[in-house]
């Protein structure tokens, strides 16, 4: 019997790293840290970013938002998950990085995935919701519930909240369902 499938290795072995990150650090794309993407920001550590999908769960045909897409990786890696029968909205906060990551993900021609401006007043994008899937790569003080909200009934989230990472599970009718999965850093979210 063949072996099963692994999707997010697959994810992975298709949307390397090397190019999403600025020309004067590619060469350490293999490093198992964070790198540098100027602004303040960073494209987070490979091994967290698989973790946070293993955690998140991601099928194909899902519809998900993805907090905080710095150079686009993460936004392209969640696009090989849903493949193009799902969809994949991208916001990010510093103008810079829409650019640079919007430009990275349309190499990966995967054209049910975008980027655009993250309006800082407002947490993710309550127009295209519900989402099946939320993804933030910035660490909040307190769980965002208007992420939560966002989320369709059973929908998961993974985002770090006061240096951990969790998992959230929205529950019809009942406060949502929240795992502890370890202690990460990352830059904060706005």
């Amino acid at each position: 019997m063949p072996p099963t499938p692994d999707p997010v290795a697959e994810a992975f072995a298709t949307t390397p790293r090397s190019d999403f990150l600025p020309q004067a650090v590619r060469e350490r794309a293999s490093y198992d840290g964070p790198l540098p993407l100027g602004h303040g920001q960073t494209c987070s550590q490979p091994r967290t970013v698989e973790a946070m999908l293993r955690l998140l769960d991601v099928h194909p045909g899902h519809h998900v938002l993805d907090v905080g897409t710095g150079s686009g990786w993460t936004t392209a890696l969640l696009a090989h998950l849903t493949g193009p029968g799902g969809s994949v909205v991208g916001r990010e906060v510093v103008p810079d990085l829409v650019a640079f990551g919007s430009a990275n993900l349309a190499r990966t021609r995967r054209p049910w995935a975008s980027i655009s401006p993250a309006d800082p007043e407002v947490l993710g994008d309550p127009g295209r919701a519900p989402y099946d899937r939320v993804l933030v790569s910035a660490e909040a003080r307190h769980l965002p519930q208007a992420l939560v909200d966002q989320l369709v009934p059973g929908g998961r989230m993974v985002a770090p909240v006061a240096g951990e990472m969790l998992l959230v599970e929205r529950r019809p009718d009942r406060e949502p369902g929240v795992e502890r999965h370890g202690r990460y850093r990352f830059v904060p979210l706005v």
